[in-house]
């Protein structure tokens, strides 16, 4: 047993009432300021839920794709479609940048599209591979249109290091056209097609000869794959309708269609800088109008004919004017 004697006891005394003095003080510090915490955290909670909603998008009741029907009877293709629906409704800053680049590019590729005897749905397809944006994948595919190196010059683009012209979204796109055409003299319908430029056309044919099947949503095929079509009617279904499905911009807010003077090259340039000076332009304009220029300088050993582009003087009026509507203007509700 211990003792603790009177100087002991002193010693407890003053210890206890030292830890008292921190910690009661402390506790009702505490204890109110929980309290305070929990009464707001109830508060707002209680607000969250009445007012937080989200909704499942509605599967459209019919749904085609290049004039043919989309099998939504089909539990296992409807599930693929509400998938990408989901995905692309939901991806709201990406659908926006979809839906402005598209007010620029559309008019080109859809009228590229008609002249090639290509379905016009043919231009989501862009969409679903770039966003419509010189983009490069992990495969080092490249461009609007996605274009390995190989495959493209199969194709009549050039490819070097001098010139890209997977990077250029005319060319590319008419190139994309001769890949399409080829493929339906091969498949014989839109949809094997779209999946074809996924997958490639001899994989896609050793899957149709192996499962016996022709039609898209009948094989079962790698996950990308199986998600291809689906992401493009997602894509078509939003882009067409695009306030059903909470999108809404103004005229001011979409990107202006290009408009450029055209000319033919068939020379070296030993500075492209220079070059875009001799022609009323500066050197970021000359990259933006024709990003298939990839160096400084352009040997041409071959005198190869290169066409390039600049913007019209309506084009820049017109895309002043755009970019200086006052905000007001754009029908937001902004001060």
């Amino acid at each position: 047993m211990i003792s603790w004697g009177h100087g002991g006891w002193a010693k407890r005394s003053k210890t206890i009432a030292w830890l008292v003095g921190i910690f009661v003080p402390l506790s009702a510090g505490w204890f109110l300021n929980s309290a305070y915490k929990t009464e707001e955290e109830k508060a707002y909670r209680q607000k969250f839920w009445s007012n937080y909603r989200v909704y499942s998008v509605p599967v459209p009741e019919g749904m085609h794709f290049a004039g043919e029907k989309v099998p939504l009877w089909d539990f296992e293709f409807r599930e693929r479609v509400e998938r990408e629906l989901l995905q692309n409704a939901y991806g709201q800053a990406t659908m926006l940048l979809y839906i402005k680049r598209a007010a620029r590019w559309f008019p080109m590729i859809e009228n590229v599209l008609k002249q090639n005897g290509i379905p016009e749905d043919f231009k989501y397809l862009a969409v679903a591979e770039s966003g419509l944006a010189n983009a490069i994948s992990s495969a080092d595919a490249v461009g609007y249109w996605q274009f390995l190196a190989g495959t493209a010059r199969q194709h009549g683009l050039q490819v070097n290091e001098e010139v890209d012209q997977r990077y250029d979204p005319w060319l590319s796109t008419q190139a994309a056209c001769r890949y399409l055409r080829r493929a339906h003299d091969q498949f014989g319908n839109w949809s094997m097609v779209a999946a074809s430029y996924n997958m490639g056309t001899a994989g896609l044919r050793q899957q149709a000869d192996y499962q016996g099947k022709d039609r898209y949503p009948e094989l079962h095929l790698n996950n990308e794959t199986s998600r291809y079509l689906p992401r493009i009617l997602a894509i078509k279904t939003i882009m067409e309708h695009p306030e059903r499905y909470g999108f809404h911009l103004t005229a001011s807010q979409v990107y202006l269609p290009f408009e450029t003077e055209q000319w033919t090259l068939n020379e070296p340039v030993t500075n492209w800088a220079n070059y875009a000076r001799e022609h009323g332009m500066s050197y970021r304009e000359l990259k933006i109008f024709n990003p298939w220029i990839r160096k400084t300088s352009l040997r041409n050993p071959d005198r190869n004919t290169y066409t390039l582009r600049k913007p019209t003087q309506s084009f820049s009026d017109k895309a002043s004017r755009w970019s200086l509507v006052p905000v007001a203007e754009w029908g937001l509700g902004l001060p």
